[in-house]
């Protein structure tokens, strides 16, 4: 079993910055890859940020590259969500997802992922 904790959400103003926190526990927690999706309201939950594997190429989602960067603390057993330049469609609830059997093609295909935070909201004001 794998546990997934979320923090660092909140109210940012637009072109503001907020940097989220996921840590990931359980015994075999360091076999997972672990990426970041959000859900806007009204919205299906959607990649954001992520790769296949430890070290691999990243990928992120058209809307966000060039202002979110994750990074990856492996000591701390953590990923992190650097999200600068904030607009107001950036509002949404921020998750982060393990899996163990992504592929370069599935990356950002919610099914894969078996294990989910319970997310972090963030509200950006216009």
């Amino acid at each position: 079993q794998v546990q997934l904790a979320e923090s660092g959400g909140g109210l940012a103003p637009a072109g503001g910055s907020l940097r989220l926190s996921c840590k990931i526990s359980g015994p075999t927690s360091n076999s997972y890859a672990i990426n970041w999706f959000r859900q806007a309201p009204a919205k299906e939950r959607e990649f954001v940020a992520g790769n296949r594997q430890k070290g691999g190429m990243m990928y992120y989602a058209d809307s966000v590259k060039g202002r979110f960067t994750m990074s990856r603390d492996s000591a701390e057993n953590a990923v992190y969500l650097q999200m600068n330049s904030l607009k107001a469609e950036d509002t949404a609830v921020y998750y982060c997802a393990a899996s163990r059997h992504l592929i370069t093609s599935t990356v950002r295909q919610r099914s894969v992922y078996d294990y989910w935070g319970r997310g972090t909201q963030v509200p950006v004001s216009s």
